[in-house]
């Protein structure tokens, strides 16, 4: 199956130090995914600058995303219809299991596909305009963009069939109980404090980030003896580089900051 040429004009990168700002640019469109826009997508974190530590996920306008862009909506067979989610899976795992953490700034629609990109982020940071759906059951569609592995593992599978088999709508509040953002914060700030979080985590040692990342949420599903063994390796390898042993001296020294309440 062809793929549509992915076109840089739908998502926007922006360098703020080792902080990758990524940016929806479709607000006329509620920031709607094409192919185009998944595609640029996946070519912009594949090709992140090696400068960066840590990046933002934001769309422009009064919308984070409100899904798939259904004029771009098909007839298409089987075959074709597995190789296009698939196509949407291999772009989406480029942001989660891509080089560096990705924080998502969600505002507005959070539906369907958006949904799905939202989960596919490390941390998301909701505002209070946010409300979450998944419209795909009263369409006739099922969900084609790794959002039937994803989102339950953030609010469960039962409360995701109930979005879908109900029409359900989660407001920003009732969303943060349920498990889709970690972090609620008033209209219109969203952004500025996933960049304040995405600061953070650029400035802790990659192969930590890395280890958080690629092999946390694999630990997660392996049986209890797999994932204390993993574990075992990831430990040994982080703590043998060079900038951990720095950061542990640092600490030892008294140079380095201790845990307190922010």
């Amino acid at each position: 199956m062809a793929s549509p040429k992915a076109s840089s004009s739908f998502v926007q990168l922006e360098l703020r130090g080792p902080v990758a700002l990524v940016r929806l640019a479709r607000p006329s469109k509620r920031n709607a995914l094409s192919d185009a826009v998944v595609l640029a997508l996946r070519d912009t974190f594949e090709n992140l600058p090696d400068t960066v530590r840590a990046a933002v996920l934001d769309g422009e306008g009064p919308h984070f995303c409100a899904g798939l862009d259904l004029s771009e909506l098909q007839e298409r067979d089987a075959g074709a219809g597995l190789h296009h989610s698939r196509m949407w899976h291999a772009a989406l795992e480029r942001v989660q299991f891509g080089p560096v953490p990705v924080i998502a700034a969600l505002h507005g629609a959070v539906v369907g596909g958006g949904l799905e990109l939202a989960s596919a982020c490390h941390i998301r940071v909701a505002d209070s305009s946010t409300f979450y759906a998944l419209p795909e059951g009263s369409r006739g569609i099922f969900v084609g963009g790794g959002g039937s592995v994803r989102i339950p593992k953030l609010i469960g599978a039962a409360r995701m069939a109930d979005m879908m088999l109900t029409g359900r709508v989660y407001n920003a509040e009732d969303g943060e109980r349920a498990g889709f953002a970690q972090y609620l914060v008033p209209e219109g700030t969203a952004l500025d404090k996933a960049l304040e979080l995405a600061a953070r985590v650029a400035q802790n040692a990659p192969l930590t980030n890395y280890a958080l990342m690629h092999a946390l949420p694999r630990i997660a599903e392996q049986p209890a003896d797999q994932g204390f063994f993993t574990e075992a390796l990831m430990a040994a390898i982080a703590q043998s580089a060079p900038e951990a042993k720095q950061r542990v001296r640092a600490f030892l020294d008294g140079k380095a900051a201790k845990v307190g309440k922010r």
